[in-house]
């Protein structure tokens, strides 16, 4: 029986399964979130039992801010150790920064490979605010810039006018790490207004048709953390 996809689990369902992937390569996750439950429950605690009052209420509103203060940190601490455990289990796979982009936000498309080589040598591309971001990935930095430069002149012809940019990832000189490339993409500016995303769009759809069909690139690709996102940050 296949496994089902993140989106369709119930939400209690995608947490354990996320602390499940997490633990794998963080042991210590369990201890790291009961800590900080427990340090935010202390804290919520102590801050609203010095607030002015008395009685019943004054204690139950005391215990209740302390189990909400802790539930907040513990799930902050989870999110945060459950992300880098997924960078890290990410990292080096075919297809990874695909993979990262998709925590990006509404407002921005992401096209997975609109360009690999056959040595698994990929190109992503991320329309936003910012313009066009091609975002390149592989063991190669040689055959990663000429296929970024190869495509640049493809998106040049189509939207000259659009503000491109180029990205690598990866942990070289002059590369993004997985871990900061979505940081690092939302970032490059605001040079698109919304109204404009729609033609900017429609002419790539345009490019992308005259394309020959693209055989992905053989071998896993990472799961896509846009499930991840939205357990991590309540949402």
């Amino acid at each position: 029986m296949s496994t089902p996809a993140p989106e369709n689990l119930s939400r209690r369902k995608q947490l354990v399964r996320s602390y499940q992937m997490a633990k794998k390569s963080d042991p210590r996750l369990g201890l790291w979130i009961l800590g900080a439950t427990l340090l935010g429950a202390a804290v919520g605690f102590l801050v609203i039992w010095l607030l002015p009052g008395d009685g019943w209420i004054s204690t139950v509103f005391t215990v209740v801010g302390a189990i909400l203060t802790g539930l907040l940190g513990g799930m902050t601490v989870f999110g945060r150790r459950a992300q880098r455990a997924a960078y890290s289990q990410m990292e080096g796979q075919p297809g990874a920064a695909a993979a990262a982009l998709g925590m990006l936000r509404r407002g921005w498309k992401v096209d997975p490979v609109v360009a690999f080589t056959k040595q698994q040598d990929v190109v992503h591309r991320v329309v936003g605010p910012p313009g066009i971001v091609l975002v390149g990935e592989g063991s190669s930095p040689a055959r990663i810039k000429a296929l970024l430069t190869s495509e640049r002149r493809k998106h040049e012809r189509v939207v000259a006018e659009t503000r491109l940019f180029e990205v690598v990832c990866g942990r070289e000189e002059g590369q993004v790490p997985l871990p900061k490339l979505v940081k690092h993409v939302t970032k490059l500016g605001r040079n698109v207004k919304p109204a404009q995303m729609t033609d900017v769009l429609n002419r790539l759809k345009a490019l992308d048709a005259n394309r020959s069909n693209i055989p992905l690139p053989k071998g896993p690709m990472p799961t896509n953390m846009k499930g991840m996102r939205g357990n991590l940050r309540g949402r």
